[in-house]
C-alpha cells in the first residue's frame, strides 16, 4: 500500500528496500512470490473492497450472540420432523 500510495512500481527492488528500511530481513524468494502475486492486481480496487467488506459485516457482528441459536434449533426440529415422516413409511 505504501508503494501504491507513493506511485512507485511494485517490484522486488522496491519491496526489498521498504522491508530493509523497516528492519525486516526478508527471504528473496518470498519477496519474489509477493511481487508475482500482486502482478495484475488493481491495488486501489482491492483496497476499496477491503474497506467495504468489514462495513458490510459490521451489522451482523453487532447483533446479540443469542440470535443464531433459535435459528439453529428450528433447523434441527425441521430435520427431525423430516426423519419422523420417513420413519412412518416403514411402519
Amino acid at each position: 500500500m505504501l508503494l501504491h500510495a507513493a506511485e512507485k512500481d511494485i517490484d522486488e527492488k522496491t519491496v526489498s528496500a521498504i522491508l530493509k528500511a523497516a528492519g525486516v530481513k526478508a527471504d528473496d524468494s518470498r519477496v519474489k512470490a509477493l511481487v508475482a502475486s500482486l502482478a495484475g492486481v488493481d491495488i486501489a480496487d482491492a483496497m476499496a473492497q477491503a474497506v467495504a467488506a468489514p462495513a458490510a459485516a459490521a451489522p451482523a457482528a453487532g447483533g446479540s450472540s443469542d440470535a443464531p441459536a433459535p435459528a439453529e434449533e428450528e433447523e434441527e426440529e425441521e430435520e427431525e420432523a423430516g426423519f419422523d415422516g420417513l420413519g412412518s413409511l416403514f411402519g
